[in-house]
């Protein structure tokens, strides 16, 4: 059974079309940090740029302006997404926008030069699959730059409903297994890194506001058909409460996972599961934790 409810993601993605930008604090230090990669990673200019995952175009913009003469391919599976951002593409050098999955990507075979995914993968539950068909849109030698959320993301949140069970919280990859799925479908010489950010709020009801603004909320397949309840939702505020800090404010965890790696030349094999995989171990990973 799938892990998650790709229709409720898309209704809830739409529904937050217009609320996303002004929610999207950690989003965008996420993406800032991932252009700063660019700064030394590659000198070439690419031909094609795709911004996966766009949503209202924030980065597509600055791909463009980065690329003036590339051609910029704004995709995300949510149309009101990308009604938004054609506020952000203008008249003036516009970038092009597709509405399409990105686990089932309609762009031909090595015709990508850099792939940028900022906070999108963790609504993907197949990475291996995702990552193969990322390789295959890239040229050999093309570039993935993507971010997603590691397993820490949420954690006083996931702890809060410990007593309910129904989940309420996504799992997410730890960076090993990020790793591995890049190298499990060919990408040749990853480098990942971790942030963990805390962001604190006043009470519970606020997270919840922001995680709707930004269309995260719960699409678990597996999660309750019915309304969480007031009773549940007293007893995760109560059980949140107690993780309040001494200057007031409830604390809220985000590990951000980054990697870069390149396409291999054509023709060269996806690893069989369990064959030559780098596994890392977490612990050799330090996490660099940065402040509300």
């Amino acid at each position: 059974m799938p892990l998650f409810d790709v229709r409720h993601q898309r209704r809830a993605l739409a529904r937050a079309a217009g609320t996303y930008a002004d929610a999207a604090v950690l989003h965008r230090e996420v993406e800032q940090r991932l252009f700063e990669s660019l700064d030394y990673l590659d000198q070439r200019v690419p031909q094609v740029v795709l911004d996966l995952g766009s949503g209202p175009g924030s980065a597509a913009a600055r791909l463009r302006k980065r690329w003036p003469k590339a051609q910029v391919v704004a995709l995300d599976f949510s149309l009101p997404m990308l009604r938004e951002a054609k506020k952000q593409a203008g008249w003036w050098k516009p970038f092009a926008r597709v509405c399409a999955d990105a686990r089932a990507l309609p762009l031909a075979e090595g015709s990508v030069d850099v792939l940028f995914a900022n906070l999108c993968l963790q609504w993907v539950d197949d990475l291996p699959a995702a990552f193969a068909g990322f390789r295959r849109v890239l040229k050999p030698g093309g570039l993935l730059l993507c971010s997603t959320f590691g397993p820490q993301t949420l954690i006083e949140l996931r702890e809060a409903f410990a007593g309910d069970p129904a989940p309420h919280v996504s799992p997410f990859p730890q960076i090993a297994q990020f790793g591995d799925a890049l190298m499990m479908a060919g990408f040749r010489d990853p480098v990942l890194d971790r942030d963990l950010f805390t962001l604190t709020y006043p009470d519970l009801p606020a997270l919840m506001r922001e995680l709707r603004a930004l269309g995260a909320t719960n699409a678990l397949a597996q999660r309750r058909a019915t309304l969480t309840g007031k009773v549940r939702l007293a007893a995760a505020a109560r059980a949140y409460e107690a993780m309040r800090t001494p200057q007031g404010v409830l604390p809220s965890s985000w590990e951000v996972i980054y990697a870069h790696a390149w396409a291999p030349q054509a023709g060269a094999p996806i690893r069989e599961s369990g064959r030559d995989v780098a596994a890392v171990p977490v612990s050799r990973i330090p996490i660099r934790r940065r402040g509300e």
